[in-house]
């Protein structure tokens, strides 16, 4: 790829934003709620925060420094790991599955996205105030092609803010992502005052310690864990790609997790106290954005502005995760075919995205295809990777790419912990996910 070596995060903070901007998206803003509200509240919480701190420890500061070290992303990446493995010919197809994960995602989560935009618009013209919010989600969640402007919108509008590669990630990041985290913040202190919020308080930090024994609140954990932080054996590769050799990789991917934490909280302190006051249910999935919360705002004093806020902060963590896995088609293809330039790439990927995805715009369609992604192509990517940086890739060429730059260097116990801890997680989700036919 021609611009390899000038394709650079500017700052440590550039990359980190645009790797939270990479993490935040539904799998914070209405995934994690519904999950912690669907598996026991706060002992669900607790075991999230374990799976968070193990994952990004060794899985996603792993997908950094196999980026880093093959200067490329997901492609690239795997025939360095097998190559390192001495496998170099079986490399060559291993990184085609993951990468194939982040384009169905990528036509997924911009139809969603379309949809936020369309409540965005209503919120912002005040006629979503005076509708039933259910009649009005139906209207077009129910219809096919019912949001093709939205949808023209959303892939254009990305893919433009990615022409600049590198630079321009990390320069729109730096907008969204703070505005992001400022206006959730704002949302949580509003529901914050409403009546009967603290029982929505107590649900999600207290816990009920016997739920713990449940397997299923650890299935739950480990798979929201995963997809929270992008780590399906592409996604955060090829940010690695554009890391220079000083940044501390390991310290990156845990200010990475601590930030991507700090939005599903906020987004869940929003979420889970609202549905509380309004004593409705937090499980209801894509229905909590687009029917519970607008009904919420509805009966509240500046409801309007609010709902221009919530709408507002939910494009931002979408488009921001939308630029990633883009980002990582695009950045493999130039890879693999070196005469394809950026913008033509760009156009490409707009094509493909918007073609597929026309055909899904309806909830029923999108649904089946969503977890088609997350039942199938994620878990088995995400264990790919895994198995190729412990069990592939020679040891002490993973240890070095970690240790470059890093102030506190990694050994047995980081590598141990990766290929006897994570890399099995990682298989237990994809069997879940396999043969207990689980959508995460």
């Amino acid at each position: 790829m021609g611009n390899q070596n000038t394709n650079k995060f500017g700052s440590k903070w550039g990359f980190i934003l645009a790797c939270v901007g990479s993490a935040v998206g539904m799998a914070n803003v209405w995934g994690f709620p519904y999950k912690l509200g669907s598996n026991g509240g706060g002992a669900f919480l607790i075991a999230y925060l374990i799976f968070i701190v193990i994952f990004s420890y060794t899985g996603l500061s792993a997908e950094y420094a196999i980026g880093r070290r093959a200067k490329t992303g997901t492609i690239g990446a795997y025939e360095n790991a097998w190559k390192s493995g001495g496998k170099e010919k079986i490399g060559k197809y291993v990184g085609w599955l993951p990468l194939a994960g982040s384009m169905c995602i990528a036509i997924g989560y911009a139809v969603i996205i379309s949809y936020v935009l369309k409540g965005f618009t209503q919120s912002a013209t005040g006629s979503l105030m005076t509708v039933d919010t259910g009649v009005w989600f139906e209207s077009f969640a129910m219809t096919d092609y019912s949001v093709v402007p939205y949808h023209i919108i959303v892939v254009i509008g990305t893919l433009l803010t990615l022409t600049l590669g590198a630079d321009s990630i990390e320069k729109s990041n730096k907008v969204m992502m703070p505005l992001f985290f400022i206006l959730f913040l704002i949302l949580a202190i509003r529901v914050a005052f409403l009546p009967g919020a603290i029982e929505g308080y107590k649900f999600m930090f207290i816990p009920r310690w016997e739920a713990l024994g449940d397997p299923m609140v650890w299935i739950w954990a480990m798979g929201q864990a995963f997809f929270s932080l992008s780590v399906t054996g592409s996604g955060m590769i090829v940010y690695g790609a554009y890391l220079s050799d000083n940044e501390d990789i390991v310290n990156g991917a845990i200010n990475t997790a601590v930030f991507d934490t700090i939005a599903a909280m906020v987004a869940a302190l929003v979420i889970i106290p609202a549905c509380f006051a309004y004593k409705v249910d937090v499980g209801s999935g894509p229905g909590l954005l687009f029917v519970t919360l607008p009904k919420i705002l509805q009966n509240i004093p500046l409801g309007r502005l609010f709902a221009i806020i919530l709408f507002t902060a939910v494009v931002f963590g979408g488009v921001s995760s939308l630029q990633n896995m883009f980002e990582v088609v695009g950045e493999s293809l130039m890879y693999k075919f070196p005469k394809l330039k950026r913008i033509p790439m760009l156009v490409l990927l707009g094509v493909i995205c918007f073609g597929v995805g026309i055909n899904m715009e309806p909830i029923f369609k999108w649904g089946p295809w969503m977890d088609l992604v997350s039942i199938y192509i994620i878990p088995i990517g995400a264990t790919l990777g895994a198995i190729s940086w412990f069990w592939i890739m020679k040891k002490e060429d993973l240890i070095n790419e970690i240790n470059l730059g890093a102030k506190n260097k990694q050994g047995n116990l980081w590598y141990n912990v990766g290929k006897y801890v994570y890399v099995p997680f990682a298989t237990i989700l994809c069997v879940v996910a396999l043969f207990m036919k689980v959508a995460f």
